[in-house]
C-alpha cells in the first residue's frame, strides 16, 4: 500500500471508531477492515494480554494459536521488547510458532493503553518479505489512531 492508501485507511479508522468504547467490537471491525484493505495477507487479528500470556482475540483468517507465551514467537517478542516486529521469513525467527504453516512473513505491532502493552495486532502473509518499512510505518500510525479512538 502507498502512503496515500495508509492516509485513507487512517481516516477510515478515525471515522469508524470515534466514540467506540467496546474493545472487542472495535478489534473485530478493525481486523475486517484490514483484511479487506490489504492484499497478500492470510491472517490478521489481535492477541490480548491475560495472565502474563497472549490470548487470541478477534481475527480474520484460519484457525489460530489460542495462547502464546511471552517468551515465544514474533508476537511474544513484540510484547517483550515493546516494539514492532517486521519479519521477512518467520522460519528464520528463533522461537517462531507455526500456527499456520502457510505463513512466511509477519508484522506484529504492540497495542498500548496508558503506555502499557495490552495486546498485539498480528498480520501474516504467505509471501516472504511481504511487509515493507512503508507498511510498518503506515500501520503503526493506523494503530495509534485506533488506540486514540478507544483509549483517548
Amino acid at each position: 500500500m502507498s502512503v496515500e492508501d495508509y492516509d485513507v485507511l487512517d481516516r477510515q479508522v478515525q471515522a469508524l471508531f470515534a466514540g467506540e468504547d467496546d474493545l472487542v467490537c472495535a478489534m473485530a471491525n478493525f481486523s475486517a477492515l484490514l483484511n479487506e484493505s490489504m492484499s497478500d495477507i492470510n491472517w490478521v487479528g489481535f492477541y490480548l494480554m491475560k495472565n502474563e500470556q497472549l490470548v487470541l482475540g478477534p481475527f480474520q483468517g484460519k484457525v489460530a494459536c489460542t495462547r502464546i507465551p511471552l517468551d515465544k514467537g514474533v508476537c511474544g517478542a513484540a510484547v517483550s521488547l515493546h516494539k514492532t516486529q517486521r519479519i521477512d521469513d518467520v522460519h528464520q525467527f528463533k522461537g517462531h510458532i507455526a500456527c499456520d504453516a502457510a505463513s512466511n512473513s509477519e508484522l506484529v505491532i504492540p497495542l498500548c493503553r496508558d503506555g502499557s502493552v495490552i495486546g498485539v495486532l498480528d498480520i501474516d502473509s504467505a509471501s516472504l518479505a511481504r511487509f515493507t518499512k512503508n507498511d510498518q510505518i503506515g500501520l503503526e500510525a493506523v494503530v495509534k489512531s485506533f488506540e486514540s479512538c478507544l483509549f483517548g
